[in-house]
Formats: structure tokens, C-alpha cells, sequence
């Protein structure tokens, strides 16, 4: 029978190479088979007796060969009762006889000095070897971070050379001012001598701010690339560890690579966990590793040469909480914001996201940038890839205009949630609420169309939702249009209130919202006519990120918290009463929008304005 081709090279089955931890396990197990072998097993072929007996065993010529120590004596039987003992050894006394006997017995025998080399090595040696044993297998459950506890003053920057970084500006779309700002990095990391020449200096630090999510990472690894040169990435909070003058080792580490690869890019992300301001804490020792860490920061930006190439580039979404130093003139002293993209910027991200997925000839880029407002790059390219998933699980062969549109619904919605069970009565009740807030909507000039109304639970308490999308990117909004803005919130509880006489609980997250609109028109934006042009609110706000701070962050008398909290319920009683005036007046229509939804579950807003306009021209009196 011939051999197949795969075994003609030989018999014998192949083994991988050992690893480091299997050499240490043979080493331990060698090393203690080598202790049983010479102690423990000749151990128990010894026996010890008193000398009186060994020396009646050379009496009566028991014992073929003696052999005499400093401070022992033994011998080998030669008969076979010893009962497999093969040495009989005894201390050795002060004896002058004993010689004299075992030559009138012809016993031969001779002297042997005490080796004292083995018991000496072994006594050190096996203890080592089981100590190192034991930390092996410590540092082994620790892991790889604690095993080399030498180099945790070491800097943890991920380090991509030239263009590792994989990503260019073609990558980065949306944000062309940021873009524009950045090619003079760009143009001087790639011919300095251009700027020295004339004496110019480039800026040190390059400070990106922007809300989460769009694209400030991106856009320093695009630089990178760009320049092709040495990029270290860092987050602000690997500097800080529980140990104390990690964080400043790291920093002094991280500027000494920088320089020995320089040309190069420093990258910080997320700067604000680094560098906040620092205040005197009533705990002595509070911050302090954090402050060390930062002043490290401060004077290595102030040591090194700007000449060499060496330029530092950090993210952060919270620049209003960053210590003044870090930002004076010297040290991050020029701010590129990263901000929201407008259509145009959404549409050109969506076409580099769009690139690696395969389009059906209904999707409209255009369109999906009109409907996705306020979105951010990774908001966007979370929903060409959620749209993605979905086709691939309908088993089409391209993705289509409406896997875009659920993607957008369950990114601003969350899932449906086609299988909860729900009473015809709570169900009256939704469709009733969602109705009204359509009908509001679609009824009050300045408020935003609506696109979609559903009865169809979503996401982790949404009963029901009414989608309305902006026509175009808004910057500013006036006190009128905050009015209707609150009127819309208020129409859904308002709707139950005028057909079942009764409220439910569904309106929790409407009034909350209402309340905040409310509130922020009073005490932040100056439209109360009763308190005047004043703002009562914190005084520095995060600019890029959600309003989580308490109302009152400064001292204000109760009297004029009063008037603030007069002046809100002035503002949601109005808009209660103007919901209720718009629905009472078209009962009927909000009548044929509830019955449709229960029946439809769904309406789209087409739909929704066109059986509006039917009913309105049925009924003229409706306004």
C-alpha cells in the first residue's frame, strides 16, 4: 500500500517545541526526583542501631567490611538477616578496642572523612529552587501587567510608525475646518526647515474639543498618517496608577522616546483625567498623585525643544474643567473644535462609511443626512452598520433605504417590541397620547414636522413614540418656538385628559422634559419678563456634553427661587392650555388619527399630513 504523500516524510508523530513554563515544571520535577533518590531511598536501606550492638555484631564476625568516620562507623552485613537493610551505621565513641577486635576477626575496614559538600549544597539549593518555583507560579496567576513590576514607571504609549496608524484625511469627512487647521501640522512635520527659516515656531500642544463621538481619535491618528511619522497614543488616565510617582515616571519616560523618534506626534486622549484643575483639598493627599502627574506634564511641555519635531496633541469633551496652565500660550496653546457635522458633513461621512457595504438603488445618502440631525460620525457609522446587520439577516443582497430607516429608529428609539402583550384599554390610551402630539405638532406653524407616529413599544420604557425630524440644522431657537416646542410635550397627557377624563403615567418622561425646557428659559436663557435678563444658573456649564450639574450652582435668595418656580408653572400651565384649545377644537380629527393608529400601529408622516388635510376640508370649522 503506498504512503499518502502527507506521511512519506517520516513515522515518528511531531511535537510542538516546549514553552518556557513546561522547562520550569521538568526542572522542578528532576529536581525532586533527584532528592528522593539520594535521601529519602538510601535512607531507608540504613538502619541505625546503638554502638554496643554494632560492636557485638563484630563479636560474632556479622560484618563483612567496616568503615570508620570521624564521627561514625559503619558496616555491611554478610549474612541475610538483616531484612534488606544493607548499611548498619552507629555513632562512633572513644574505642581504642575496636580496631584490635576487628582485626582479630579479620574484618576488613577503613577510614573515610565526613563529606560535608552535599548536605551543604542540598540545604541551600532546594530551597532556592522551590522558592523560585513558588514565585513562578504567582507572578504566572498575577499576570503579564504585575510580572514586571521594573517597568511600571515605563510609558504604556501604543507607538505606530510611519503609516501603521492606517488612517489618512480621505478616512476623516465632516469635519474640513478641523482639517484645514491641522495641515500646517502636517506641512511642518513633513519640511520644518520651511518654518525655521524665517524664525517661525510651530505650536507646541494642539488642543481638539468637541463632543463624544466626532472623530477627535480619528482625526490624530489621520494626522499621523499623513505626516508619516512616529505616532505615540496615550490615555490620560494609564498616567495615573496607585503607586506613587508612576504617573510622573511615565510622563518623563513617554517624552524621552518622543524625542529619540522625533519627528513625531504625541497623542493624549481624554486629557480631562489628567489635567484638572488643582485646588486645595481639605484631605491632605487627595490628588496629589494626579497634581504630580500634571506638574510632571507641565514641565517636560516647557523642557523639551519644539525645534526637533516634537509636537503634543490631546482630546478631551470637558476643556471648561482643564487646568489654566495647561492651556496658557507655550503648552496647548491653539484649540481645533471637532464639532457636530451639518447635512453637508453628514452626508459626505456617510458616503466613507457607505464605501464597504453594497447599496440598493432606493438609498438615498442625501435623504438619510436629512433625517439623522444632530448625529455625530460615530452615530453615523453605528447606523450604516446596524443597517448593514439588518439586511444581512433578511437575506437580501444589498442594503436598502428601509434597513437605514429602522437603523435610525433604533438608535434614536431603541428596539421594537413586537411580542408585549397589552390591554385594548392601554392601548386606546397610547394611541390617543401619541395623536396628540402629531396633531399638536402638525397643527402649530414653528415646530418641527413629524415623521413617524407609532404605537409599537420601544427601547426600555417607551410605550409608544412621535418622531419628528428637523428640515434643516437649527443654532439658534426662539423663545416662540420654545413655547410650541412645550406645547407639543404637553399635548399626549393633554389628549388623555380630554377623552378619558383621566391621566396616566405614560407622561412621565414628557414632563420631565417640558420641566427642564421650562426651567432652562427662566433661569439660563433670560425669557421670563418677571425676573428680567438675568441667568440664575451655574456659572460654567460643560459645553459639549449632557446638562448634569444641579440648577443652583451659585447663591441665590429663597425669595428668588420663588419666583423661578412661579415663573416655570406660569410657563407649563400656558402650554397645558394651549395643547388642550388646539385638540378641543379638532376632536374629531384626533379621533380618525387614534382609531387609524390602533388599527395601523404605525403612521408615517405623509400619511398623517394628507388625513389631517382630508378631515380639515370635510370639517372647515377644524383649525
Amino acid at each position: 500500500m503506498p504512503i499518502p504523500p502527507e506521511k512519506k516524510k517520516g513515522f515518528l508523530p511531531s511535537f510542538p517545541p516546549p514553552s518556557r513554563e513546561s522547562v520550569w515544571w521538568l526542572f522542578g520535577l528532576a529536581m525532586l526526583v533527584w532528592v528522593l533518590f539520594t535521601l529519602i531511598l538510601p535512607m531507608a536501606q540504613v538502619k541505625q542501631i546503638p554502638y554496643s550492638e554494632f560492636k557485638a555484631m563484630v563479636r560474632e564476625g556479622r560484618l563483612q567490611e567496616v568503615t570508620l568516620g570521624p564521627s561514625y562507623v559503619s558496616g555491611i552485613p554478610k549474612d541475610d538477616k538483616a531484612q534488606g537493610v544493607r548499611i548498619y551505621t552507629a555513632v562512633k565513641v572513644d574505642d581504642p578496642d575496636l580496631i584490635k577486635e576487628l582485626e582479630a576477626k579479620g574484618v576488613p575496614y577503613r577510614g573515610e572523612l565526613e563529606g560535608k559538600w552535599a548536605p551543604l549544597i542540598l540545604s541551600w539549593l532546594i530551597p532556592i529552587a522551590l522558592l523560585l518555583l513558588f514565585w513562578k507560579f504567582i507572578l504566572d496567576k498575577l499576570g503579564g501587567a504585575q510580572r514586571n513590576l521594573l517597568s511600571i514607571g515605563q510609558s504604556k504609549a501604543k507607538l505606530y510608525v510611519d503609516r501603521d496608524t492606517g488612517v489618512t484625511f480621505d478616512d476623516v469627512a465632516g469635519v474640513d475646518e478641523a482639517k484645514d487647521e491641522l495641515r500646517e501640522i502636517i506641512d511642518y512635520l513633513r519640511e520644518p526647515e520651511k518654518y525655521r527659516r524665517l524664525g517661525g515656531t510651530i505650536p507646541k500642544g494642539v488642543l481638539l474639543v468637541g463632543p463624544p463621538g466626532t472623530g477627535k481619535t480619528l482625526l490624530a491618528r489621520a494626522v499621523a498618517g499623513e505626516a508619516r511619522v512616529p505616532f505615540f497614543s496615550m490615555s490620560g488616565s494609564e498616567f495615573v496608577e496607585m503607586f506613587v510617582g508612576v504617573g510622573a515616571a511615565r510622563v518623563r519616560d513617554l517624552f524621552e522616546q518622543a524625542q529619540q523618534k522625533a519627528p513625531c506626534i504625541i497623542f493624549i486622549d481624554e486629557l480631562d483625567a489628567l489635567g484638572k484643575v488643582r485646588s486645595v483639598s481639605p484631605v491632605a493627599g487627595g490628588h496629589e498623585e494626579r497634581e504630580h502627574t500634571l506638574q510632571q506634564l507641565l514641565v517636560e511641555m516647557d523642557g523639551f525643544d519644539s525645534r526637533k519635531g516634537v509636537i503634543i496633541m490631546a482630546a478631551t469633551n470637558r476643556p471648561e474643567i482643564l487646568d489654566p496652565a495647561l492651556l496658557r500660550p507655550g503648552r496647548f496653546d491653539r484649540h481645533v473644535l471637532v464639532d457636530r457635522p451639518d447635512i453637508r458633513g453628514r452626508e459626505d461621512i456617510l458616503r466613507v462609511h457607505c464605501k464597504r457595504i453594497k447599496l440598493a438603488q432606493d438609498v438615498d445618502i442625501k435623504v438619510l443626512a436629512a433625517r439623522t440631525t444632530g448625529f455625530v460620525g460615530a452615530d453615523l457609522a453605528n447606523v450604516v452598520n446596524e443597517a448593514a446587520l439588518l439586511a444581512a439577516r433578511r437575506n437580501k443582497s444589498a442594503v436598502e433605504m428601509e434597513d437605514f430607516e429602522e437603523a435610525i429608529n433604533r438608535l434614536i428609539s431603541g428596539l421594537e417590541k413586537k411580542r408585549r402583550v397589552m390591554s385594548q384599554k392601554e392601548q386606546e390610551v397610547i394611541a390617543y397620547h401619541e395623536s396628540g402630539h402629531a396633531l399638536v405638532a402638525e397643527s402649530l406653524p414653528q415646530t418641527d414636522r413629524v415623521h413617524r407616529i407609532s404605537i409599537i413599544p420601544r427601547g426600555i420604557a417607551a410605550l409608544g413614540y412621535t418622531l419628528q425630524l428637523p428640515t434643516q440644522d437649527r443654532y439658534l431657537i426662539t423663545r416662540s418656538e420654545l413655547l410650541e416646542r412645550l406645547t407639543v410635550l404637553l399635548a399626549g397627557r393633554t389628549a388623555e385628559e380630554l377623552v378619558f377624563q383621566e391621566i396616566s403615567t405614560g407622561a412621565q418622561d414628557d414632563l420631565e422634559r417640558a420641566t427642564s425646557m421650562a426651567r432652562s428659559m427662566v433661569s439660563a436663557y433670560g425669557m421670563s419678563e418677571k425676573l428680567g435678563p438675568m441667568t440664575y444658573g451655574p456659572g460654567k456649564r460643560p459645553q459639549f456634553l449632557e446638562e448634569t450639574m444641579p440648577l443652583y450652582g451659585r447663591e441665590i435668595s429663597e425669595e428668588t427661587a420663588r419666583e423661578i418656580d412661579q415663573e416655570v408653572r406660569t410657563l407649563m400651565t400656558e402650554a397645558h392650555q394651549r395643547a388642550h384649545t388646539v385638540l378641543e377644537a379638532q376632536r374629531d380629527i384626533l379621533d380618525t388619527l387614534a382609531h387609524k393608529l390602533l388599527e395601523k400601529e404605525t403612521i408615517e408622516g405623509d400619511e398623517l399630513r394628507e388625513i389631517i388635510s382630508t378631515m380639515r376640508q370635510a370639517s372647515p370649522t377644524s383649525t
